[in-house]
C-alpha cells in the first residue's frame, strides 16, 4: 500500500492532485471577499446565509461594512439621496428598518380597501400611517415601490397607496409652508410661496423650487442676450445668477422691461389664458411655465421674479379682478399712485397709468387698491382664486379635492378666517370625513365669533349623530344575478363597454335592475325617450374621460376591441386588467358575488371563441384524436 510522502501532493479519487497548502475562500483579503459578496446576483438572504458560515465571513458582512451597504443601495436605490456620499452608517440596521416598514405599510394599505370601500373620500385612514411612527422617507419609498410595480396588477393596492402618498406629501408641504410664513416678510419670496401652493395641490407631481428657478434662469439668460444687443454695457449683464442688485437708472430699467416683454411675450409666446380662465392649471407655476399661459397673478409672479433677477424692483398690487405690478418712477420711492407705472403681465406686459387701470376693470376704485401688498397677501389671493374654482366645481371628487386643498392652504396662512373655517367644517361634514376634526373646527369658530352659534349648533348635532352612525356600519347590499328581479340584467361588472349613442368607452362597476335615480334626473336626462324608458337595467360605469355615468342597458354594447380605461377610480373597484376585462376586487365581488363568473363566460364567448390559431385548431385536433381512437373499435 502506497504511503504519502511529506511535502508531496495527494492524489484524490478523481485523479486530481490536491495541495494540502491550498488556500480556502476565507483566506482571501477582506477587500476581495467584499468584492465577491457584492455581486448583483447575491440577495440579502444569501448574505445572511454566508455570514452564518463562520466568524471570518460574519466579520466581513458586518452591519457597517460594504456588503450590507451594497445590498441596501441595490434594493432601494431611491433612498440614496438621504445619505451623504461615503457616509459611515449601520446599513444592516437600515436594511432591517426599511424591510419592516415595507411590511407594515403594505399591510396597512391592504386593510384600507376593506374598511373604506364605501367612503366617497378617505379621511380617518391616514391617521394610521402617521401613528405608525416610521421614518417618512421609508414610508414614501414603499408606497412608490407599490405604485411602480406591474401596471396592470394590484390596482386596488395602488389606488390606496396613491391616496396615502398624496396625504403624506401634503403634510410635509404644510410644514414647509408654516416655516416659510414664519420668516420675516422681507425674506419671503413670492416665487417660493407660489411653488409651495403648487406642490400642495399637486403633491404627486415632480415640482421643486430648484427646477422652477432653473427654468426662470434660462428665461433670464434669454433676456440678457436681448439686452446685450441693445446695450452691451448694461449692468445687468455683469451680474451672476443669485446675486442681489438694483439698477438705479430709469433708462436702464426701461431697457430691462422692454427686453423682458420681448422675450416673454414675443419670443416665448407667453399669454393670458382668456379662453379657459377658470382652469386651476393657470394658478400652478409649473403648469404656467409648461403651457406658457396663466392668469394675472401667476404671470405677475413670474414677471416680477424675472425683473428682480435683472435688477428692476416691481411690487405686487392687489387690484380688484385683475392682479397688477407697479413700477416706481421716482428715485427715492413714493406713495403717490400717480408716481407709478402699472404693468399688466396678463396683457403682454402693457404699461398703464392709474386712470387706465380703472378702464381695465370698468369702474373707479380708491387709492388703497393701488398699494403694494406683502408676499403673504399674494398667496392668499392666489389660494382664493383656487377656492373660487373649487366652489364653482361640479361636485365630483376632483372639485372636492381642489376645495379641500385650497381651504387647507388658506387656513394655514390665515387660520382665524371664520367664513372659510365654517366652509371647511361644512365640506368635511358633507363628505362624511374627520368628524372629530369637524367638532374642533366648530369649537374654534364659536370662540372666534359667538354669533355663529346657530350654524355651529346645527353642525355639532349632526356631526355627533354621524359619529354614532359610524359605530354601527350598515351591511352592504348584495345583488345576485340569479334573483328573479335581476333576470333582465344582461351585463356584469368588469366588462368593457361602448356607449352606442355617445361613443364613449367604459367599464361596468355596478348595476340596478331598474333606474333608481330621482324623477328630476330621469326628466333631465330624457330617459322617457328610450324605448324601454326607466324600466330596464341601468349600469354604473367608469368612463375613459374620467367621469362616472349611469347608462341604460339599451345604450350599451360590449366593446369590440377591449382596452384599458384610464379612470382614476378603477383601482377602487378592480384588482387587475386582464386584456379583455377587469377583475373585480374582493369588496366589489362581495356586493356582486355571481358577476365574476358571468364576466368570464361573456369574455370567453365574445373574444376567445373565434381566436385565430388557438380555439378552432385545438377543437380540430381534439376531433382528430377522438376519430383516431375510435377507428380500432
Amino acid at each position: 500500500m502506497a504511503t504519502s510522502v511529506a511535502g508531496e501532493g495527494q492524489r484524490s479519487l478523481n485523479g486530481i492532485i490536491c495541495d494540502p497548502q491550498t488556500k480556502k475562500l476565507t483566506d482571501l483579503p477582506t477587500e476581495l471577499l467584499e468584492h465577491i459578496l457584492c455581486f448583483p446576483v447575491l440577495k440579502h438572504v444569501d448574505i445572511c446565509n454566508v455570514s452564518c458560515c463562520c466568524k471570518r465571513l460574519h466579520d466581513v458582512c458586518h452591519g457597517r461594512g460594504k456588503v450590507w451597504g451594497h445590498q441596501y443601495k441595490l434594493r432601494w436605490p431611491r433612498l440614496q439621496r438621504f445619505y451623504r456620499q461615503n457616509e459611515c452608517c449601520d446599513w444592516l440596521r437600515e436594511y432591517k428598518t426599511r424591510h419592516r416598514v415595507g411590511i407594515q405599510i403594505r399591510r396597512t394599505v391592504e386593510s384600507i380597501s376593506k374598511r373604506f370601500f364605501t367612503e366617497v373620500v378617505l379621511g380617518d385612514s391616514f391617521a394610521e400611517i402617521e401613528s405608525l411612527g416610521m421614518p417618512e422617507h421609508f414610508c414614501e419609498d414603499e408606497l412608490l415601490f407599490i405604485l411602480n410595480s406591474d401596471k396592470r396588477k394590484s390596482l386596488t393596492l395602488k389606488y390606496y397607496a396613491k391616496k396615502i402618498l398624496y396625504f403624506l406629501r401634503q403634510q410635509n408641504i404644510l410644514k414647509s409652508l408654516k416655516t416659510f410664513l414664519e420668516q420675516p416678510a422681507e425674506q419671503q419670496s413670492a416665487l417660493e410661496g407660489a411653488v409651495l401652493v403648487d406642490q400642495y395641490c399637486n403633491p404627486l407631481a415632480d415640482v421643486t423650487l430648484s427646477s422652477i428657478s432653473a427654468q426662470l434662469d434660462e428665461i433670464a439668460e434669454k433676456v440678457k442676450k436681448m439686452l446685450r444687443i441693445k446695450n452691451a454695457s448694461h449692468p445687468s449683464l455683469r451680474v451672476a445668477q443669485g446675486d442681489c442688485f438694483v439698477v438705479e437708472d430709469f433708462e436702464l430699467q426701461r431697457q430691462v422691461v422692454c427686453a423682458l416683454n420681448s422675450v416673454l411675450y414675443e419670443q416665448l409666446q407667453y399669454k393670458g389664458n382668456e379662453f379657459d380662465y377658470y382652469n386651476p392649471l393657470n394658478s400652478y407655476i409649473h403648469q404656467v411655465l409648461l403651457r406658457r399661459t396663466g392668469i394675472p397673478i401667476s404671470l405677475s409672479v413670474l414677471y416680477m421674479t424675472l425683473a428682480r433677477r435683472l435688477g428692476v424692483q416691481l411690487e405686487p398690487v392687489n387690484f380688484p379682478n385683475h392682479f397688477l405690478l407697479r413700477w416706481c418712477q421716482k428715485p427715492r420711492g413714493s406713495e403717490d399712485i400717480y408716481d407709478f407705472v402699472y404693468i399688466d403681465a396678463f396683457g403682454k406686459g402693457k404699461q398703464l397709468t392709474a386712470k387706465e387701470c380703472e378702464y381695465l376693470i370698468g369702474h373707479q376704485v380708491t387709492a388703497d387698491y393701488y398699494s403694494a401688498i406683502s408676499t403673504t397677501e399674494v398667496l392668499l389671493r392666489m389660494v382664493g382664486n383656487l377656492l373660487n374654482i373649487g366652489k364653482r366645481g361640479e361636485g365630483n371628487e376632483k372639485s372636492y379635492q381642489l376645495l379641500r386643498d385650497s381651504l387647507d392652504l388658506y387656513l394655514t396662512i390665515n387660520p382665524d378666517n371664520v367664513q372659510y373655517l365654517l366652509l371647511q367644517a361644512r365640506l368635511y361634514f358633507h363628505l362624511g370625513i374627520w368628524p372629530e376634526k369637524v367638532l374642533d373646527i366648530l369649537q374654534h369658530i364659536q370662540a372666534l365669533d359667538p354669533s355663529q352659534h346657530g350654524a355651529v349648533g346645527y353642525l355639532v348635532q349632526h356631526t355627533l349623530e354621524h359619529i354614532q352612525h359610524k359605530k354601527h356600519p350598515v351591511t352592504p347590499e348584495v345583488k345576485k344575478r340569479s334573483a328573479p328581479e335581476h333576470l333582465e340584467v344582461q351585463y356584469s361588472v368588469g366588462l368593457i363597454m361602448k356607449h352606442k349613442r355617445s361613443g364613449y368607452n367604459c367599464v361596468i362597476y355596478g348595476w340596478d335592475p331598474k333606474c333608481t335615480m330621482s324623477q328630476e334626473w330621469i326628466t333631465t336626462m330624457r330617459v322617457h325617450q328610450l324605448s324601454n324608458g326607466a324600466n330596464q337595467p341601468f349600469y354604473n360605469v367608469l368612463v375613459q374621460d374620467g367621469t362616472c355615468r349611469y347608462a341604460a342597458q339599451e345604450n350599451l354594447e360590449p366593446h369590440s376591441a377591449p382596452l384599458e380605461i384610464g379612470h382614476p377610480e378603477v383601482g377602487r373597484y378592480f384588482s387587475e386588467f386582464d386584456d379583455t376585462h377587469y377583475a373585480a376586487n374582493e369588496e366589489l365581488q362581495t356586493r356582486y358575488p355571481e358577476d365574476m363568473d358571468e364576466t368570464l363566460g361573456t369574455v370567453q364567448e365574445l373574444y376567445h371563441r373565434l381566436t385565430p390559431g388557438s380555439g378552432n385548431q385545438d377543437q380540430a385536433a381534439a376531433t382528430d384524436q377522438n376519430n383516431h381512437q375510435a377507428m380500432p373499435m
